[in-house]
């Protein structure tokens, strides 16, 4: 136990309150059928030029740099980031895949799993909380019959809960894929989705 140093009112907290089954499921990887080192993963030949184009931008000795553009363009290629595609990463980098992997897993914007055609990432924060953002999230959860995590069955949307997505004065917002769509309200949510299927 600290010592209270004089404070009468102190609380004292362990230094890890978050759930370790949070914690597993975010930044552990679990070999499944379709993400596993074995699966070969090479970049297209377009995006081969992107790489070497990439790594133009940085001194030979840091080539380090060029994981979280690689990244990107691996998650473009495939629509998410495979484990395979890190690795290779790392090949092309001349890093311990060790390092790619602490970067994929820090980032939130790097998808380790597979994701619907469209991910939709609602914005949570405060003040899309206060304008709606709950509303939002409960119609496009009855909408598509999804839960927050979850994939339609046809793959075509992915629908996550995130943080500020820096849009707060049209709040609220979500993101889909790399659009923005911001003053929403529960109607035009509803007619957004539909223009996606069709």
């Amino acid at each position: 136990r600290l010592p209270v140093l004089g404070r009468q009112n102190v609380v004292v907290r362990p230094f890890h309150s978050s759930s370790a089954q949070l914690a597993e499921a975010t930044y552990q990887h679990h070999d499944s059928v379709d993400n596993h080192a074995d699966i070969p993963f090479e970049f297209s030949d377009e995006n081969y030029d992107k790489v070497f184009t990439i790594l133009k931008k940085y001194p030979k000795a840091f080539k380090q740099s060029a994981i979280m553009p690689l990244l990107d363009l691996a998650q473009r290629q495939e629509g998410w980031v495979p484990l395979s595609a890190m690795n290779k990463i790392a090949e092309i980098c001349e890093v311990a895949p060790m390092r790619v992997y602490e970067v994929a897993t820090f980032y939130t914007m790097y998808n380790r799993k597979k994701v619907g055609k469209y991910l939709i990432q609602l914005c949570g924060t405060t003040p899309c909380m206060i304008l709606g953002a709950y509303d939002i999230l409960g119609a496009i959860e009855k909408h598509l019959g999804i839960g927050k995590g979850e994939t339609t069955s046809d793959g075509m949307f992915s629908l996550m809960e995130v943080e500020c997505l820096g849009a707060c004065v049209n709040a609220p917002m979500i993101q889909i894929n790399d659009d923005f769509f911001e003053d929403l309200t529960v109607e035009s949510t509803i007619k957004l989705l539909e223009d996606l299927k069709h």
